[in-house]
């Protein structure tokens, strides 16, 4: 191991060196090649990301679903640096600061209905954890101790924490960790596309997906349910939208059985949607809201858990709620969420989705004269793009092909054609994009360019 005082920055010509030897990546195969190729991305400005080659790629899942307001904005980093030189860090453990209590009352104000206390954590996964020991506390301090099980949807994504990841309905993404946290149920999502079930009824199909919740309640016990997770549009499996009545019958299946009503919006908070939440798109009315991601826009490592007043009306009385981080609310990061969030303001960025969400659709729509493309889906700018092996029957592709056409050939080929997103393989191949909020036809254009492209080669290998 080399010595503190001897370490001198590396060239990132020394990346494939480093990965190797030092750097363990996330989500990422290891393997005796390990860093041969691997991409350094070094700057980032407006919608496009570059590497250390010079090469420039539109970046086309925001970083992560992260990066709203797009890279290199300068006023984020002058907010960081501002509060940076006047405070850089304070825990808010029995402690407030400035950035914090001005972000606090941002987002219950914004936050839909009765939603006034914010609890502010590090992570997307960090805030779903927070959020079920919250609710676990809660229903023992309302006299309700064995309401302790959660609900969430097949292969729907809520983290990597162990609780989070009980929660997490990606079997493949758990298999390492188990035993998990039990008493965790799954139940169908919203993918009508795959529906067996009123297959020609889009609200039909809906309410019976929904149903699926209150029968999950009723097998297990409503003495035993605290909560159901669930995200405004699914991510993995790719962008599955709520049918029409389906959020409005979950949260009548929720209030019947006193059942909490989280909604998980990582990712589809803060102008993913169109709108600062997508309970609000949706229109239905969560007890607890998870948030992270665009909440900075990527600039700074923060999250939220925005609850109730009906949950936070028994912490009250003294009440102490024995959880925290110590750099959850950091306020260096609060500084930047406010920040981030008043460019959203002044560009309209919500707006501007709104706008063209029709014209993103539309243009990813064009794929569909290819064969190997099944079904285009999603809402705001947030969409995939299922792939299949017949279109005519929607024929699956078989795990070992799906795995060989999209890690094979498609993510390298879009990666070659200056497009940074998704190929997804845990469910049905799809291709999932979310760029920055600031994109419009011509960046749609260019996705569609590099889709086809990528695609095109891959319809050799069927």
């Amino acid at each position: 191991m080399t010595a503190t005082t001897d370490y001198q920055p590396q060239a990132a010509q020394d990346a494939a060196r480093i990965v190797r030897d030092n750097l363990w990546m996330h989500f990422t195969p290891q393997d005796a090649g390990t860093g041969a190729d691997v991409p350094v991305i070094v700057r980032g400005e407006g919608a496009y990301i570059y590497d250390n080659q010079g090469r420039r790629y539109l970046d086309g899942l925001a970083g992560l679903f992260a990066v709203q307001v797009g890279h290199g904005r300068e006023e984020l980093a002058q907010a960081a640096a501002r509060q940076t030189r006047e405070l850089a860090y304070f825990p808010l453990w029995g402690y407030a600061t400035p950035p914090a209590l001005d972000l606090a009352e941002r987002l219950a104000i914004a936050a839909p209905g009765d939603i006034n206390r914010v609890f502010f954590t590090v992570s997307g996964g960090e805030s779903v954890e927070t959020a079920w020991k919250l609710i676990r506390q809660y229903f023992k301090l309302t006299g309700k101790p064995t309401k302790h099980k959660v609900i969430s949807r097949s292969m729907a994504y809520h983290g990597t924490s162990m609780g989070a990841l009980s929660i997490t309905g990606i079997p493949g993404a758990k298999a390492d960790f188990e035993p998990l946290v039990p008493s965790t149920l799954r139940v169908p999502n919203t993918n009508f596309y795959r529906a067996t079930e009123h297959p020609d009824d889009y609200e039909a199909y809906g309410l019976w997906a929904a149903d699926r919740i209150e029968e999950a309640i009723l097998f297990e016990g409503p003495e035993t349910v605290a909560a159901v997770f669930l995200e405004p549009v699914q991510n993995t499996g790719g962008c599955f939208v709520p049918p029409p009545g389906y959020f409005q019958r979950v949260r009548e299946i929720c209030d019947r059985h006193d059942v909490l009503l989280v909604s998980d919006e990582v990712i589809c908070a803060f102008g993913r949607l169109g709108y600062d939440f997508g309970a609000k798109k949706f229109g239905y009315q969560p007890d607890i809201i998870t948030t992270a991601k665009g909440l900075t826009s990527g600039y700074a490592a923060l999250g939220a858990v925005l609850v109730s007043d009906r949950i936070f009306e028994p912490f009250k009385n003294g009440a102490t709620f024995m959880h925290g981080s110590t750099y959850g609310g950091h306020p260096v990061s609060c500084a930047v969420a406010m920040a981030n969030l008043d460019i959203m303001e002044n560009e309209d960025l919500y707006g501007h989705v709104r706008n063209n969400e029709a014209a993103f659709r539309s243009t990813l729509e064009k794929l569909y004269d290819l064969p190997i493309v099944g079904e285009v889906r999603g809402s705001g700018f947030f969409w995939a793009v299922e792939l299949v092996k017949d279109k005519t029957t929607k024929e699956r592709f078989t795990d070992e092909d799906a795995h060989r056409i999209l890690k094979g050939h498609v993510s390298k080929a879009l990666f070659e054609a200056g497009l940074h997103c998704r190929a997804d393989d845990r469910a049905e191949p799809v291709i999932q994009l979310a760029p920055p909020l600031i994109c419009g036809q011509a960046q749609f254009d260019e996705m569609e360019q590099a889709l086809r492209h990528a695609l095109t080669g891959a319809m050799k290998l069927i």
